[in-house]
């Protein structure tokens, strides 16, 4: 009973927020880095570096986030929910980190028709995960949030039947056996950006059907 009337730590929510925003901000600059492969080649070391930046901003959103659940008595979720939720996102933005990063490393010189299809798909999933993250703090959201999180279930549909075509068509045409492995590499870590953003909608999901 006096637990009903002791406060509840709602900081989460905003830390919650603040991940989210880095997420979409890393997709944007991830799109960014694949459009200038092709029209602005000069750029894509500094994108890849801004990259970085914005995981490492979020790396701090996600300390704060665990030390937080570590002191607080009372939390406005579960308190596995909370720890699941933010390990979540964080996994999002390492993810696009790793693409970003494999870009530089496999000295990819051309985005593919296919790379610039999962970077599409990737900010519009990612800006998806915002949206439900940020209507998260008042459960009356609860299908507006379940209507966001069938969006990124199909975004992220997408983005495999993306990989299966784009797989086919490389094992098929590309001959140098090099640039098979860099870019089928690549393929599936851009492919994985949208499977992370699935557990996002999965713990979201779960969280608003307890809680509804």
């Amino acid at each position: 009973m006096l637990g009903r009337f002791m406060p509840k730590e709602v900081k989460f929510f905003d830390l919650f927020n603040a991940h989210a925003r880095e997420c979409v901000l890393g997709a944007e600059k991830l799109k960014a880095l694949m459009v200038a492969l092709n029209t602005a080649p000069e750029e894509a070391p500094a994108l890849t570096i801004e990259v970085d930046a914005i995981e490492a901003r979020a790396d701090k959103i996600t300390y704060e986030t665990v030390s937080l659940l570590h002191s607080t008595f009372i939390t406005p979720l579960d308190r596995n929910e909370i720890h699941q939720l933010i390990s979540n996102l964080d996994d999002v933005l390492d993810t696009i980190q790793d693409a970003a990063q494999a870009v530089a490393m496999y000295d990819i010189r051309r985005a593919s028709p296919a790379a610039l299809e999962f970077a599409d798909i990737i900010v519009l999933v990612v800006k998806r995960v915002f949206d439900a993250v940020h209507l998260l703090s008042d459960m009356d959201n609860g299908p507006a949030i379940l209507a966001a999180c069938k969006d990124i279930y199909t975004y992220e549909s997408d983005a495999d039947s993306v990989l299966r075509s784009a797989m086919s068509q490389l094992f098929r045409e590309e001959l140098d056996v090099r640039e098979l492995i860099k870019l089928k590499a690549i393929y599936e870590l851009l492919e994985e950006v949208t499977d992370r953003c699935d557990d996002v909608a999965n713990i979201i999901e779960a969280i608003v059907l307890e809680n509804a």
